[in-house]
Order: C-alpha cells, then sequence, then structure tokens
C-alpha cells in the first residue's frame, strides 16, 4: 500500500539521519585528533633531526664502532617486516592500501626464496595477515592512533632482538608517510641495519676539524655505540606518528564522504516519501469518488 511505503521510507530517512549525525560527529574528532597529530610529529622531529646530527658528527671525528644495528648481510635471507596499520576501521583506503603493500613486499621476498617474520602494528594487519595464515612473530595493539614514545620502545626492543641475535638478516618498515592533509602515502623504508657510521659522516658532510676541541666520555665510540639505540627508536617513534596522522587525516575524509552521501540518500528517499504521499493521497481521493458516485447510482 502506498501508506506502508511512506511509513518505511519516513523510517529510513529517520535511521538515516541518525547515521549523519554519528559520521558528522566522527569527522570533527578526527578533524582535531590529526591537528594534534601533526603537532605531535612536528615536536618530535627536532629531537630525531638533533640525534642525526650528533651520531654524523661523531663519525666525522673519527669514531667508526662495529655495532650489531649496522651488522650488513650481502643476501639477506630473513627479513622482517615491521607494517603499521591501525586498530580500527572507517578511515577510507588507510589500512587497506599499507597493508596491501606489505603483503606485495612479503610476495616479492618469498618469490626469491627468503623466508620472513611480521611484525604487526595495529588490530587490522594482524586480523589480515592471520587470517590469510601469514606468520605473525609479534603484535602490538592499543594506541595507533595516539602512540607514545614507550610504544616505540617496546616495538624496537622486539625488532632489536631479532635482527642482534641473527633471526633476521634485515628489518623493512612499512607504514603511511603523511605528506599533507590531503597526501598520505604507504612507504617501504629501510629501517635495520643502520647505514655505516662513516656513511652517515659523509651525507652529514660535517667537519672533522671542528670537533678536535671536544672531549667525549667515555669515548666518542663509546658515546655512538649508546646513540645508535635511541636513534633507532626515534626513527620507529616519527614513523607511528606520521601513521597516527595518516590515519585521522583518512579517517576525517571517509567521514566526510559519508556525511556527504547520508545528505544526497535523505534527499533522494525524501522525494520517494512524497511520490508515495501524492500517490496515497490520489488513491484516497479516488476512493472517496468512487464511492460518492456508487451513493449516486443506489439514489437513483
Amino acid at each position: 500500500m502506498p501508506g506502508g511505503a511512506e511509513r518505511v521510507l519516513r523510517r529510513r530517512i529517520g535511521s538515516v539521519r541518525n547515521t549523519k549525525k554519528i559520521t558528522r560527529a566522527m569527522e570533527l574528532i578526527a578533524a582535531t585528533r590529526v591537528a594534534r597529530a601533526q603537532q605531535r610529529a612536528n615536536a618530535a622531529r627536532p629531537y630525531a633531526e638533533q640525534l642525526t646530527s650528533v651520531i654524523e658528527d661523531l663519525a666525522a671525528g673519527g669514531a667508526d664502532v662495529d655495532h650489531p644495528l649496522l651488522r650488513r648481510v650481502e643476501n639477506p635471507q630473513t627479513i622482517a617486516f615491521i607494517v603499521c596499520a591501525g586498530d580500527r576501521g572507517l578511515a577510507g583506503p588507510y589500512n587497506s592500501a599499507v597493508i596491501r603493500t606489505g603483503e606485495r613486499e612479503i610476495q616479492a621476498h618469498r618469490a626469491e626464496g627468503g623466508d620472513y617474520k611480521i611484525i604487526s602494528v595495529g588490530r587490522k594487519a594482524r586480523d589480515y595477515f592471520s587470517f590469510r595464515a601469514y606468520e605473525i612473530d609479534s603484535y602490538f595493539s592499543g594506541f595507533t592512533d595516539n602512540p607514545r614514545f614507550e610504544d616505540a620502545h617496546r616495538i624496537a626492543r622486539r625488532v632489536r632482538e631479532l635482527f642482534e641475535t641473527g633471526h633476521v638478516d634485515q628489518v623493512e618498515l612499512i607504514y603511511t608517510e603523511f605528506v599533507s592533509l590531503g597526501t598520505q602515502r604507504s612507504v617501504v623504508r629501510r629501517f635495520l641495519p643502520l647505514e655505516p657510521t662513516k656513511t652517515l659522516a659523509q651525507a652529514g658532510g660535517a667537519d672533522a676539524s671542528a670537533l678536535i676541541s671536544f672531549s667525549f666520555e667515555p669515548s666518542p665510540e663509546g658515546v655512538l655505540e649508546d646513540l645508535l639505540p635511541q636513534y633507532v627508536e626515534a626513527r620507529l617513534f616519527a614513523a607511528l606518528l606520521d601513521a597516527a596522522a595518516s590515519e585521522h587525516a583518512n579517517r576525517q575524509r571517509a567521514m566526510k564522504a559519508a556525511t556527504e552521501n547520508a545528505d544526497e540518500l535523505i534527499t533522494k528517499l525524501a522525494r520517494d516519501m512524497n511520490r508515495a504521499r501524492q500517490a496515497s493521497i490520489t488513491t484516497e481521493i479516488m476512493e472517496i469518488v468512487g464511492g460518492a458516485e456508487a451513493l449516486e447510482d443506489d439514489a437513483a
């Protein structure tokens, strides 16, 4: 019946309006969080840059160590892949893009006859790889949208343990790089081994003579050995902050698109409801006219 169709459409419009309120609220929350995540990433950048500069200066000053984090294997057989995704969905292509990038890297290495280990960051990455029977070595979650340095420290400790003990020959970091509010991209970065200190010195272009007047305790090599693990943690923390900002930016865009789609659907349903109402009114008028004609016929 037309009246029944009108009631169904009215209920659907109410449901879509309620959904629109939720998506609009999530859009506003994501917009607030992405700004905060950008601020955190910018605040952490000077520390990582200064740490890199100190390591370059030490290397330029003649400090060269044989640290386990610098151990390089010519033909790595086992590679650990750190895949940084999110704990929650509703973020557009954020999770699927970085997970697909990680899976391509894993499959390419397996095609060459190599082995792999997955360090999963985020529940979505764990669920995806577990469902497809990939071997997951370690799993970290509960912080992807708001990472702390302690979280990076826990992940880095596990990665260092695998690398320093020789269980893996190389570590690749796969995460979403935050370029701007409208642009984020999945990237693959060599995480371990670190660049040799001589290479760092050449890249930094530091002047060794400028460091002659400085004294280091216990020694330049000792300071460098202490700084390298911190350098690993700083790099990982910067990647986690980038990933968090990217997740919020993707969620903001996804919720904005959902809100706009809800508006369009409400407009379409309202038109359908108006047509159903007009059909109902027309039917009632026809019934009244038909009844009046029947009464006239009876009276005649």
